[in-house]
C-alpha cells in the first residue's frame, strides 16, 4: 500500500473549553488534492497552522515523511518548511516590498534549495510566469487586484519548489470569476510542479473541481472521507449540509 507523504494523527488542540481538534486524522498521498471542507471555526485554520509549526497541538502526531513535526527543534522544522508551500487567506503579502522582493524574501535563506544555475531574477521571473504575472515584477501590492495577489502569493509558496502546498481558503474573497482562475490555476501547479495539495475551503465548487478525496471535518473529528460525488450525494443531514446552496 502506497505511503503517505503527510499524515496526522489523533491531534487534540484547545483553547479554554472550546476543543476544536478532538482526534483529528488524516492521510495526504503524493499527487493528490485533498479537500478538508468544515464549517466556520471548525478547525480548519487551525490545524493547518499546527501542520507548519505556527501553532502547537496538545497531543497527537504530524508526520511529513518520516519526520514528526511536534518533536522537531527550531532548526529541523525550518528545514522541512522549506518543503511546504502556504498560500495564506488573504494573500499576506508584504505591503512594503515590491512583487519582486516579496518572492526574494523566501530566497534569501534558502537560495541552496532551488537550482543553483539560476540567478534570483530568472527564479523570481520564472515563478511569476507559472501564475501568468511576470508582468507585475516591480509593481507593488497595492497596484494589483484581490486576484493577482493571490497568483502572486501563490508563486511566492511555489519558488522553493515546495512537495506539499497548504492552501488556506484560496478562493475567500474573490469574485466567481476571479475563482474560477484560480482554481483553474491550482489544478495547472499541481501538474506542473507535481505537487500534494491540502486545500482548505467552504468553497463547494472549489471542492467539486480540485479534490480527488474530500474530508468532512464535525466536531473536531474527520467525520466522513470519500470523493466529491459520494459525499454530494449522501443521505447523511450533516454531511447534506455543507453541499446546499
Amino acid at each position: 500500500m502506497k505511503e503517505p507523504i503527510l499524515e496526522i494523527k489523533d491531534l487534540h488542540i484547545s483553547f479554554g473549553d472550546n476543543h476544536v481538534l478532538n482526534g483529528f486524522n488524516l492521510k495526504l498521498y503524493e499527487g493528490e488534492n485533498l479537500v478538508i471542507m468544515g464549517k466556520s471555526g471548525s478547525g480548519k485554520s487551525v490545524m493547518i497552522k499546527c501542520l507548519v509549526g505556527l501553532m502547537e497541538a496538545h497531543s497527537g502526531s504530524i508526520k511529513i515523511r518520516d519526520y514528526d513535526i511536534v518533536s522537531l527543534g527550531r532548526k529541523e522544522l525550518d528545514v522541512l518548511r522549506t518543503e511546504i508551500g502556504f498560500l495564506f487567506q488573504g494573500s499576506a503579502l508584504y505591503d512594503s516590498m515590491t512583487v519582486r522582493e516579496n518572492l526574494e524574501f523566501p530566497l534569501r535563506r534558502n537560495r541552496d534549495k532551488v537550482d543553483a544555475s539560476k540567478t534570483t531574477t530568472e527564479l523570481v521571473v520564472e515563478a511569476l510566469e507559472n501564475v501568468g504575472l511576470e508582468q507585475t515584477i516591480d509593481l507593488m501590492p497595492a497596484e494589483l487586484s484581490g486576484g493577482m495577489q493571490r497568483r502572486v502569493a501563490l508563486a511566492r509558496a511555489l519558488i522553493l519548489k515546495p512537495k506539499i502546498i497548504l492552501y488556506d481558503e484560496p478562493t475567500t474573497g474573490l469574485d466567481p470569476i476571479t475563482a474560477k482562475e484560480i482554481i483553474q490555476l491550482m489544478r495547472t501547479i499541481q501538474k506542473t510542479y507535481k505537487t500534494s495539495s491540502l486545500i482548505i475551503t467552504h468553497d463547494v465548487d472549489c471542492a467539486r473541481v480540485i479534490s480527488n478525496r474530500m474530508i468532512l471535518l464535525v466536531d473536531g473529528i474527520n467525520y466522513v472521507e470519500g470523493t466529491f460525488e459520494e459525499l454530494s450525494t449522501s443521505e447523511d443531514p450533516k454531511v447534506q449540509a455543507f453541499f446546499k446552496n
